[in-house]
């Protein structure tokens, strides 16, 4: 299951908007109002027309109502409904600014509220459409409103440059408080699907790795009786004159035989012993890229650089690990021309892996993005290496996660320009991955020391 593309992400934002959410943060907007119309008319003097202030403030009561006693209250928003809401809470609060000296009124940069949770909760387009009202209202404000009174009958205005400026301020804080809103929630959408596809992979992963275990402990199990079944009908085929009966237990010796062997098989790839979570590194960069060596592409190694006294270290295998390097080897076969190259070595506090093809390489324009999930350069020539798929980065981005949860780090460059012809690039001129880990985080200090095997 791959999670979808940013614009699916951004179209469906309005279904995770519940209205008991926009209900009790209405409710919060007509206390604060009243809170401010009584203050002002108590405290300040301010001569204010309440009645139409009052209704005002009640259109916010009653579509609070409405809401709260038609639909039920873990009621999900569609796209269009959230955006009607907020034009609403903005058109309302806009008319209550008109009536209480437009920009003249420093609550009016409260306007900016809708047009934030839009860019937070819905689709650019629905935030260009509050954006444009928003800016719509606040420009009519500043020459249409009823000014602000003292009982005594003096009028609060503040100096045309400050209105200016006021409306300025609120025209570039829609604009940018909405990008910035927009760009951040994305973001952080698109990494929690990203991560969700990332544990998704590593459960499956482990799901895999577990399996081979039940299956390998149910041949051993199944082993003995298997056996004895076998004996049984061996001994009866010898004994029984009637041919009939002897044909029967001779289908009962070869079907005990053929249940053996798809035991066997099935069990061959390991099973839950201890011995079988450490292996030597360059068995698990070779486990890693097993599915891939058959694909037409050349997969060189190079493990010189582990040998330390003459022995190799011993790593644990760990689900992350096989999947984050078979996911690198993956994009390397895909983008090589012909040949990649896996090298490894082990200098003592760290534990480096290098996995180099000599195709294009990553293009330079992505580079400090290479990593990220959902990018992706639209018309790249790449994708041609690999017809009818749409890469957005979620391979590379599981990959990073996986093995960055193991204690590596990764670094992705080019071997050489981009830009070079063809045959000015040296063999190994495509993308370039280093992956390092701190030695103790992987390597077994004592490889003797594993206890007893787990029970299934």
């Amino acid at each position: 299951m791959i999670p979808p593309a940013p614009r699916q992400i951004l179209e469906s934002r309005g279904q995770r908007v519940r209205l008991r959410t926009l209900i009790v943060l209405r409710w919060l907007a007509v206390g604060g109002q009243l809170a401010a119309l009584i203050a002002g008319m108590t405290v300040y003097g301010l001569d204010i027309d309440i009645g139409l202030s009052v209704v005002a403030v009640a259109a916010s009561v009653v579509f609070n109502l409405i809401a709260m006693f038609v639909f039920p209250p873990n009621k999900r928003l569609s796209e269009s409904e959230v955006a009607l809401t907020l034009l609403f809470d903005l058109s309302q609060l806009s008319f209550l600014l008109y009536l209480t000296g437009g920009l003249h009124n420093p609550f009016a940069l409260l306007i900016l509220a809708p047009v934030t949770i839009s860019a937070t909760a819905l689709s650019l387009r629905s935030t260009l459409l509050l954006g444009s009202a928003a800016i719509g209202f606040v420009t009519l404000l500043g020459f249409f409103y009823v000014p602000l009174h003292l009982v005594t009958g003096e009028v609060l205005r503040v100096p045309a440059i400050f209105e200016f400026g006021s409306w300025l301020a609120i025209i570039i804080g829609v604009v940018f408080l909405g990008l910035y809103a927009g760009r951040v929630s994305t973001e952080m959408q698109a990494m929690a699907d990203a991560l969700l596809a990332t544990q998704m992979a590593l459960a499956r992963e482990q799901k895999l790795t577990d399996l081979t275990g039940v299956v390998a402990a149910a041949a051993h199990e199944l082993g003995t009786p298997l056996a004895t079944i076998k004996l049984v009908s061996s001994e009866l085929v010898d004994e029984l004159d009637d041919p009939e009966h002897q044909a029967d237990a001779q289908l009962i010796r070869e079907q005990a035989d053929r249940c053996r062997d798809i035991l066997r098989s099935m069990g061959r790839a390991g099973k839950d012993d201890r011995h079988m979570h450490q292996v030597p590194l360059s068995a698990l960069l070779q486990e890693a890229a097993e599915p891939h060596a058959q694909r037409g592409k050349q997969i060189h190694f190079d493990f010189a650089g582990l040998l330390h006294d003459g022995r190799e270290p011993l790593v644990l295998r760990r689900p992350e690990m096989v999947h984050g390097l078979r996911n690198l080897i993956q994009n390397a076969v895909d983008f090589a021309r012909g040949n990649v190259w896996i090298d490894a070595e082990c200098n003592g506090p760290m534990v480096l892996v290098r996995i180099t093809d000599d195709g294009d390489g990553f293009p330079p324009q992505l580079l400090g993005r290479i990593g990220d999930p959902f990018v992706r350069r639209r018309g790249s020539e790449r994708d041609t290496l690999r017809p009818g798929y749409e890469g957005m980065g979620l391979g590379l981005f599981i990959a990073k996660t996986l093995l960055e949860r193991s204690g590596a780090e990764l670094t992705f460059a080019n071997g050489s320009d981009p830009f070079l012809e063809v045959v000015e690039r040296p063999e190994r001129g495509g993308a370039v991955v280093h992956v390092a880990w701190p030695a103790e985080r992987i390597v077994l200090s004592d490889p003797g020391a594993l206890g007893e095997n787990e029970r299934f």
